[in-house]
This record gives C-alpha cells, structure tokens and sequence, in this order.
C-alpha cells in the first residue's frame, strides 16, 4: 500500500503565525523528542519512520510549499507537485495518476490518503496500514478510518455506521462497519445522537484501490498519465474529493479507531499541546491560569490577570483572543490579503521589517535575512528592481554576474536590476536587504541555478 499525504492550506485559521506562505503544518511549536521544538509535518513524518511506512510515503503539496517542505522533511522526501492549488479531488486525482503511470503501481494495489497534519500516537499509522486488508475483505470501494468519539464535539464530520459490526473473517484483522451516511459538524445535541449510534468522527483519512480511482478518472474523460494530466491542470474544476467521489460511492466501509486523536486546527487545540505556556521574548503572572504567549517578535509581551487566553504575534500582525473564540480568526481574516510578511525557507527565513512606496513611486521593501550555514541562495537575477544588502554578521561566499567574492559582516553589495547574483554561508548569517522597484513579487525571479557547486561552475573567475 502507498500513502499520499496532503499538504496544503490558506494559514487562516492559526493567524497570525500562519499564512498564504507558511501554513499551519510548519509551525516549528510542538514538542519533539530530546526537547526540540517540532512542526506537524515534522512529526507525522517522523512517526511514519516509527511505524515502517517512509519507504511507502508521497507527499502531494503545491508548488508554492516545495521549498518549505523540504527543509522540514528533507532533500529525498518524494513530492508529487501540484502547479496550482485547485482542491483535494484535483490533488488526489494527480497523485493517483502519478503512482499509475510514473511509479509503474497496480491497479489492484491500495492508496491511503491522509492529511500530513494529525495529532495522533504512532499506533495510528499502523491502523491506516489496516486499511488495506479492510479494502481485500470487504470488496468496498473506499475504506475509512473513523476516530471513536471522546465528547460529542460541533467541530468535527461524523461517520454513521450501519447498525451491525461486520466482524472479521478468518483472514482479515480487523471489524469494521458499513456506512450510512455522513453529517456534517452537527450541534451538541445532534452529536450525543449520533455517538449514540456509534458515530465516529471522520478524520479525513480513507483507502481505495488504485483501480478504482483510475476508472473513475476515465468515466470523466481524463487522462490517466501524469504529463498530460499536468497539462490540463489548470482547467480542472476545483471540487472537494469528498463532493467528487466519496458521495457518489456506493459501498464504503469505516475502520474504528479507539486511540487519541486530536485536529490542532485553532488555537485553542493547538495550545493544549504544547507543552510550554511561553515561545519567545514575554511574561505572565501566576493569576494568568490556561494563557499562552507565542511571540515571534523581538519586542516583549507581557500579561496581566488574563485567563484562557492566546496571544501570539508575528510580523504578520498580533492576535489577543479568548481561547473559546479563537475559532473565529478564519472569518475575520477572510478578507485579508497582505503579502506575507515573515517567510521560512529552504536555506533559512526572512522577517519584512518595513514596506513603503518612495517618493518616485518605487516601493521599497526592507527584510532581515537568516542564511543558515551550508545553505545557499539560489543564482538569479531580477528585472524590476535592485537590492542592497548589508552584511550584519557571519561569513560567505558570493557569485555577482559570474564573480566571485568572498564576504563578511559590515560588507555591503550593490545589485542592480538584472545582475546575477547568489550567496552561500559559510556559518549562520543574518542580512538586512533593501529591495526597491516597479516589481517586489515572486514572480520577477529568473532562477540559473540551485545548488552550489554547480553555481560555481558559472564562474570566470
């Protein structure tokens, strides 16, 4: 069996951490192992390591998120790349045709899809490797696992099951129950109802046979290889795989699942998880009981007799919220569409200090760089706008219209408009750039070249 993780997501609903460029998947706040701070990619691909499933393990993500994602789970980590975000069918539809006519799998094979995001112990995965023989035995086309409820929660989908347990046979491992139906978020009323009918919650992860998508992909008039579909990717409606393919199925079995699980989508659950009231620079009296602080600013922050409240604060801006209404960040924000002002990268980040417009009517950007040692800027160049950087601390080299120059803290580099120009750290380095033009945006980068070595070979000198 292989498993397709889907990493995508607006950065909405954990404002002001996450955004458009670094969603909630990259948050670097969970507890890892030896008292390393971790994201959630980080940790469900650490623990599908523990459980034995890498080795069967695609992540299918955004062009967009590449970068980021490889600094999270590493250069080998198989990604199939999505050109532009269009939904989970479109996605999974990818994803399917890529391990069909690239990874040369078999029809009668099975695929997992889950979010590269839960909150689970390791012995989850080894349910969802269950899923394949649940698939065997029970001749359905989808197989879900279904999360047994611990409270009769409004945030989450419930699978109704039929009333009898189908119990396994002589061969497959595990019970599992044919499906009714489906209902969506219900109240609390609604949900004791329904865990009073064995309800499970849906967690988003589900099983079929490769065959069985490739058909469907046929019946629509879609190409099942990957070049081709790649192609027509931009015309493909954006719809949900639930509204797609799972409401039209006729035969769907769930899995139940009696451990923890937990969606850190708000904060509110993203906080009971941390393990520490206090990431960065602040302070809290001991009256301040159930507040948590998370400050990626250089500025302190200091509460004072706040209870059951999340304050967090980026270059993005600064959230004060009461935990039980922190939910509601996504409905104020919607509207919001500020260029991200703190991004992570695959050699390090940047934090935006300052955006103004001159007055010849260029804007000007000004950002703090972290370089991390070893790491590189690719070799490129820009046409609408020039850059200034100032060297603040650390050691590198540098390669500008073919040359190369080695540099150090208090140096500062001129780089008009079209010169070529990349830098590699030889220990941690920090820059303050000054971008200034018609054209700050990602897409006035034309990229030569990625890793170092070969940027070198662009040398005259």
């Amino acid at each position: 069996m292989k498993l397709i993780l889907l990493s995508g997501g607006s950065g909405k609903r954990l404002w002001p951490l996450s955004n458009d460029a670094r969603s909630k998947q990259f948050l670097r706040i969970l507890q890892g192992p030896a008292d390393r701070k971790e994201s959630m990619v980080e940790r469900v691909w650490r623990q599908l390591g523990e459980a034995g499933l890498q080795h069967n393990a695609f992540i299918a993500t955004g062009a967009a998120q590449e970068e980021l994602l490889r600094s999270h789970v590493g250069l080998d980590v198989p990604i199939i790349m999505e050109p532009e975000r269009r939904d989970t069918f479109p996605a999974i539809a990818l994803a399917a045709v890529y391990l069909y006519s690239v990874a040369g799998m078999r029809l009668d094979e099975a695929v997992a899809i889950l979010p590269v995001d839960p909150y689970v112990e390791t012995s989850f995965f080894s349910k969802v490797h269950e899923l394949e023989q649940v698939l065997k035995h029970s001749a359905a086309e989808l197989a879900l696992i279904g999360v047994k409820p611990t409270y009769p929660s409004e945030k989450y989908g419930y699978i109704v099951p039929e009333a009898q347990l189908a119990e396994p046979d002589s061969q497959a491992e595990e019970a599992y129950y044919h499906v009714s139906r489906f209902t969506e978020k219900p109240n609390a009323a609604q949900a004791e109802a329904l865990i009073e009918q064995s309800a499970m919650w849906n967690c988003g992860v589900f099983a079929f046979k490769l065959g069985y998508l490739i058909n469907l992909l046929i019946e629509k008039r879609l190409p099942i290889q990957y070049d081709e579909l790649l192609k027509q990717y931009g015309t493909l409606r954006k719809t949900s795989f639930d509204y797609e393919v799972v409401e039209q199925a006729q035969r769907i079995v769930a899995l139940p699942y009696d451990g923890f699980w937990k969606d850190l989508g708000t904060w509110n659950t993203l906080t009971e998880e941390m393990g520490v009231t206090l990431l960065g620079n602040g302070k809290m009296t001991e009256d301040s009981e159930n507040t948590h602080i998370v400050n990626e600013l250089g500025v302190p922050i200091t509460v004072i007799g706040l209870s059951n409240v999340v304050v967090a604060a980026s270059p993005d801006g600064i959230l004060v919220s009461d935990k039980a209404s922190s939910p509601r960040i996504k409905d104020v924000m919607k509207h919001d569409d500020h260029r991200p002002m703190f991004e992570e990268r695959r050699w390090g980040r940047y934090f935006v200090l300052d955006h103004m417009e001159s007055p010849e009517g260029d804007q000007v950007i000004t950002k703090r760089v972290s370089l991390n040692a070893g790491k590189n800027f690719s070799y490129h160049y820009h046409n609408g706008r020039s850059e200034v950087w100032t060297i603040v601390s650390g050691e590198g080299q540098m390669v500008l219209d073919h040359r190369y120059h080695d540099v150090k803290a208090g140096d500062v580099i001129q780089i008009p408009a079209g010169c070529k120009h990349a830098l590699h750290a030889l220990s941690d380095m920090e820059v303050i750039e000054v971008m200034r033009g018609s054209q700050l945006d990602e897409d006035d980068i034309v990229r030569l070249g990625l890793e170092w070595e070969p940027i070198l070979q662009f040398c005259t000198t």
